[in-house]
């Protein structure tokens, strides 16, 4: 009995100090997709981002590098570009180099991986977009994108309907600025059990599943030259993994150093890091946003792309003789999370921002509603209020 009530307590840390380690990301992406929506007008985005070409892409993709790594952030700013009139492919786009090509998101796979697993996740994520953007162009469904960006509007803001003032004299505004603070309430509302709900199941996995369950689940795993077959199944194996651990770009990473240490193939490592944005979280936000037709679609593309990508990385590195050898990767729960680094200070200037734009939408419009008409979100509701729970009885347990 101890040794569960330890393990629980490790477990309840272990999410918690996850979630601050991504605290800081969430907020920022959801600042940046919330001032999208307010001070980016339709006809400026369609300028800019409307048709698939190279330079739209490329604007998408350096807005994407320069973004937030956090998954829930860029799908929220990914759909506002969307919405705002971009194409389909600089969307997809930017929410791909905001999950692969930020900064923050190589140091952490540097610090866990090596310096191999920076090479492939940055080479990785061009080879993500330029992979998307043929395999959208050979089957876009035009009927369908048009369906899900006219629901992808429906979600704006009813402030978002009629004339828009200059965005110049917007941003110099209180009235731009209380737009803002509402919307970034509204996007924080939107994801906060999935989030919740995702973060504790990721600590409960790191806390009570054996690395050898991770060992046993990629076939080939510690052999030396694992055979086509073998690699290919790991990058397959890879999402499902990924489906079961979820926790972001950035939280992934410290798993995929578990893999590492247990001999998974570079290709299966890479697949399931890039495999953040084809899970069940991810998957119905996007449904909610698009719509489930759409969300299914994208997914579908993501998957394809994604194990390409993996098989492709894995034998252009195997070719060059750059594949890592195997080495000891450190595990979530002995990782030290509170200490004042820079993410305590991005934090508490985040956690400011985000109280003052929260009493700010109290004052001006009360608290937003839970939504519990839907059967599935009572149940969300329900199991979110369950992870809380866990949460604080398990951090609050002696050991």
């Amino acid at each position: 009995m101890q040794a569960f009530v330890e393990t629980w307590h490790q477990a309840a840390i272990t999410t918690l100090g996850l979630f601050w380690m991504a605290f800081w990301a969430f907020a920022l992406g959801y600042l940046i997709s919330s001032m999208i929506q307010v001070f980016v007008t339709r006809e400026r985005m369609r300028s800019s981002m409307g048709k698939t070409g190279p330079k739209s892409v490329g604007l998408a993709t350096f807005f994407g590098f320069i973004s937030s790594s956090c998954s829930f952030a860029a799908l929220a700013t990914s759909r506002a570009l969307f919405a705002k009139g971009a194409g389909l492919v600089p969307s997809l786009a930017f929410l791909l180099a905001s999950t692969n090509l930020v900064i923050e998101l190589g140091i952490v796979i540097a610090v866990f991986l090596g310096w191999q697993f920076v090479v492939g996740e940055y080479a990785g994520g061009v080879l993500l977009i330029l992979l998307m953007w043929l395999l959208v162009r050979w089957t876009y469904p035009k009927k369908l994108a048009e369906d899900a960006r006219d629901k992808a509007r429906e979600a704006q803001s009813s402030e978002d309907s009629g004339d828009v003032p200059d965005w110049k004299e917007l941003i110099r505004s209180r009235d731009g600025w209380r737009r803002v603070a509402n919307r970034f309430v509204m996007e924080w509302k939107m994801v906060w059990k999935d989030v919740t709900i995702g973060f504790t199941v990721a600590g409960i996995i790191a806390a009570f599943v054996p690395r050898e369950f991770f060992q046993a689940l990629f076939v080939g795993a510690g052999e030396q030259d694992p055979a086509f077959w073998q690699v290919l199944l790991q990058c397959l194996v890879g999402p499902v993994a990924a489906f079961f651990t979820f926790i972001g770009s950035m939280g992934n990473i410290p798993l995929a150093a578990v893999l590492f240490d247990n001999g998974v193939a570079f290709a299966g490592i890479m697949a399931f890091i890039f495999s953040d944005l084809v899970v069940l979280p991810v998957l119905r936000v996007q449904a909610q946003y698009y719509g489930w037709k759409m969300a299914l679609y994208i997914l579908a593309i993501f998957l394809c792309i994604l194990v390409a990508s993996a098989l492709i990385l894995h034998y252009g590195f195997a070719a060059l003789d750059l594949l890592p050898e195997a080495s000891s990767g450190k595990g979530v729960t002995d990782r030290e999370f509170f200490k004042v680094d820079y993410t305590l200070f991005l934090n508490l200037a985040f956690l400011a921002l985000s109280i003052f734009f929260f009493i700010w939408r109290i004052r001006d419009k009360g608290l937003p509603s839970l939504n519990t008409d839907k059967l599935s979100e009572k149940i969300l509701l329900g199991l979110a209020v369950l992870a809380l729970a866990w949460l604080v009885i398990g951090a609050l347990l002696p050991v």
